[in-house]
């Protein structure tokens, strides 16, 4: 009995040394919000308020000053962020994750990105604004690697530190780049349904690309005066966010309550942890921006000030077109050109992979870009695909546009930056505190001849199908100080380019459309409306879909928990609230809907073809189609089938799997029971202990797919919705109280598992609540949490 009470309480003195180290640990990996540290590279002190929610108020009396102390505290917070997001361009995430990063890096590595960034390097500017304070942002970043402490994450991965450089910035550039392209997924897939099925096939759904439209207009006026399938399992697989959509509305101040403008914007973006945005206010005497920066981006993409604001959705313009070229038959080194035969360009590149061995490849390149076979394991055409993209094809001035866009003291001057965008194509919104609202589709947007589609392959050998011209600028769409008093962004069509509607790979309608009705009636909004807004989750064009579907059916085929549901989706408004049931039936009728109409002719692509943009904007076309070749089943012999059999059969189909997931009794198959979110950490992703560590949910939620809080997930066989994407972060901005403008983060400001602020706004972001961002001087100084970073002597 001696013996076993001390060998408890050796035991219990142990534990209590081991919990006593655990959390001395924990403690030395928190971000400092409070104190003096010691800065080289400083001219002189600066002194940085957190507000309660950990967003740092940079005070300095320099623009120099203030970029070291950005970098060194958004390292600080988000330096495994950073780590991550600059290994994917550059191919290097397998030396942290081994061999299953290894097609990733591949394909990356290969994408031409590295070689874009070293020509765009060699001839910036070196004594631009916009290069000096790029690297007084590295310079802060690499004194917190230096001195700070390591973050848990490299240790668990084992990962050491390595400084950064201008040539990372630019690979952060051009990944985030190809992630709002979109053309990698549906021309290869077009160009198979040609080819497999012919063009009846093809030209239904292309032929519905210019119906059901909610178009953006151009209209330009005066400025007011200034008085101050392979890729896509390939994106699966990355440890960071991707770009995908996005809303932005500014309204004109003859619609406003106070009679000033109000701006919103809510970039869609895949859900991670942590979120995407780093939050920050930045103070001289000579400049101010309170911004929202990605990881290693040293000027925001979003900002706002006391005389503009400023933000982005994405465009979705066709910037990345695909060439079939054609080989020599003697010297498969040499491809075919108007003008004779030509070497392909070869590049070495060499993966370095986790515990195996290093992998070395070799990546053809033509006129038009990298050769895509071997890169992309699913391509198997004998020809060699190349990959012509704007984004390396073009001269690079990115930099230039992130700098200008926070430093712009005008419309005209904001006007000149955003002219410079060449890829990813955007969506700018501005507006100003003179009340000037404004949008511009800006991309460098180009032609081809006549009757040449861009969403198909082309012939690189012929000469005949290349770029004939790009557009100038004041040739976008584009509005200022429209007439309706309001500017919007749905990644919707925009208006008419030389009498034609621009190609892209634009959303439906659906959020537009309901931006627009909540819009054009209404003359007294407030930042309070705006607000509510951001957080609606009626769809616009469900319910009609639901009704063209519902026309179909004859009701008295129907058992009574059939007709049940089809009464609950006769009557639904489009909400996606959690005790809502129609949402429920509608996305299982619709997945089996699909299922039936297509899964026949695509076989394996029509997973992608699924949750793609090309099947959203065609599914109106296609239910209304009643003569569709579509509609037959190719897999069953001597029956046609129509219209009317295929959506019945759907629709009891989908009742059957719901009773069987949710119960005979169709009133309990709330939306709350099928759609969850989780934002997911990299090393979470693991699961177990680790999961319930690192990441921030599961929680649940309201919203949908194509509404305006847009809650994003795939369709697929298991009835379960899991939101992968949505909202990173909400704005309102109101210049009738500048000061205290909204934002929200869908977890937390900080990065750190150590930090208060690693999730603290995540309960706020679900209740569609917001915080507030400051710019008041006096309250900014009585915040409680201080640091002074002073100049090392």
């Amino acid at each position: 009995m001696k013996n076993l009470k001390k060998f408890l309480k050796i035991s219990g003195i142990v534990l209590i040394l081991l919990v006593i180290v655990v959390l001395i640990y924990a403690n030395s990996l928190k971000p400092t919000y409070d104190g003096k540290i010691s800065i080289k590279n400083l001219s002189q002190e600066v002194a940085v308020h957190f507000d309660e929610f950990g967003v740092p108020h940079i005070n300095a009396n320099n623009q120099e000053d203030a970029y070291v102390a950005l970098g060194y505290l958004h390292a600080q917070e988000r330096l495994w962020q950073m780590e991550l997001i600059r290994r994917i361009a550059p191919g290097r995430l397998s030396e942290i994750f081994g061999k299953d990063l290894l097609k990733t890096d591949v394909f990356f590595k290969g994408l031409g990105i590295e070689e874009a960034a070293s020509t765009t390097i060699a001839t910036l500017d070196k004594s631009s604004k916009a290069y000096i304070l790029t690297q007084k942002y590295l310079d802060g970043i690499n004194q917190f690697i230096e001195e700070g402490s390591t973050p848990i994450e490299f240790t668990l991965v084992g990962v050491k530190k390595e400084k950064y450089t201008i040539k990372d910035v630019y690979n952060v550039f051009g990944y985030m780049a190809f992630s709002f392209a979109v053309a990698h997924k549906t021309d290869p897939l077009l160009t198979e349904i040609k080819e497999k099925l012919g063009d009846a096939y093809l030209n239904e759904l292309m032929n519905s690309y210019n119906e059901n439209l909610t178009i953006i207009p151009t209209e330009i006026n005066p400025i007011k005066a200034n008085l101050s399938v392979a890729v896509n399992d390939i994106m699966k697989t990355l440890p960071v966010s991707t770009f995908i959509g996005s809303n932005s509305w500014v309204i004109g101040a003859e619609k406003t309550k106070n009679g000033k403008v109000i701006f919103a914007n809510d970039p869609h973006i895949g859900f991670s942890q942590p979120s995407v945005w780093y939050q920050n206010h930045i103070k001289t005497p000579d400049f101010e921006i309170y911004g929202f920066n990605i990881a290693l981006m040293p000027f925001p993409l979003l900002g706002h000030n006391k005389k503009l604001a400023y933000g982005l959705t994405m465009l979705a313009n066709d910037d990345l077109n695909f060439y079939t070229e054609e080989n020599n038959p003697k010297n498969d080194n040499e491809y075919k050109t108007p003008i004779g035969f030509q070497k392909y360009k070869l590049r070495t590149k060499t993966i370095k992979i986790k515990d195996n061995p290093d992998t070395t490849f070799v990546v053809k390149v033509s006129k038009h870009g990298p050769i895509m076979n071997g890169l992309v394991e699913h391509i198997q055409d004998e020809k060699p695909i190349a990959m012509y993209w704007l984004y390396t094809q073009l001269e690079n001035k990115t930099l230039d546009v992130a700098y200008g866009m926070s430093h712009s003291k005008s419309l005209s001057e904001f006007k000149n930056a955003a002219e410079k965008i060449h890829a990813p194509g955007l969506n700018v919104m501005y507006s100003d505190a003179d009340n000037n609202i404004a949008w511009f589709a800006s991309a460098k947007l180009y032609q081809l001849r006549e009757g040449l589609s861009s969403k198909m392959y082309l012939n690189g050998a012929s000469g005949e199908d290349e770029i004939l011209e790009i557009l100038p600028f004041e040739e976008n769409p584009q509005a200022i100080n429209p007439s309706q008093h309001f500017v919007f962004s749905a990644n919707n069509q925009p208006d008419s380019v030389r009498g034609k509607l621009y190609p892209g790979y634009y959303q439906p309608e659906d959020r537009a459309k309901r931006i627009v009705s909540l819009l054009k009636d209404k003359n007294d909004f407030t930042k309070q409306d705006v607000a509510k807004m951001l957080f609606d989750v009626t769809s616009s064009t469900t319910p009609e879909i639901s009704k063209y579907l519902l026309k179909n059916i004859n009701k008295s085929n129907l058992s009574i928990a059939e007709k049940t549901a089809f009464s609950i989706l006769e009557k639904w408004d489009g909400n996606h609230l959690k005790n809502a049931v129609a949402p429920t039936i509608y996305n299982r009728f619709l997945y089996e809907f699909l299922a039936a109409t297509y899964q026949d002719e695509l076989g394996e692509s029509f997973e992608l073809f699924l949750n793609s943009q090309l099947q959203d904007q065609v599914l109106v076309s296609q239910i209304n189609h009643e003569n569709s070749v579509w509609w037959d089943d190719i897999t069953t012999k001597n029956i046609k089938e129509t219209r009317s059999i295929i959506i019945e059969e759907s629709f009891k189909n989908a009742i059957s799997f719901l009773e069987n997931q949710l119960g005979k009794n169709v009133e309990s198959w709330k939306w709350e029971r099928v759609i969850s979110v989780e934002h997911e950490h990299p090393i979470g992703k693991a699961g177990g202990m680790l999961r319930k560590l690192f990441n921030v949910g599961p929680f649940q939620t309201i919203g949908g797919n194509e509404v305006i809080n847009n809650q994003i997930f795939k369709l697929d066989s298991t009835g379960i919705y899991k939101i992968t994407a949505g909202p990173s972060t909400r704005r309102v901005i109101d210049f009738s109280d500048i000061e205290n403008s909204l934002s929200i983060l869908p977890t937390g400001q900080s990065g750190n598992l150590f930090s208060k602020h690693y999730k603290d706004q995540a309960e706020k972001y679900l209740n569609g609540a917001f915080i507030k961002m400051a710019l008041n001087a006096e309250e900014i100084k009585k915040m409680k949490n201080v640091l002074i970073l002073v100049p090392e002597k």
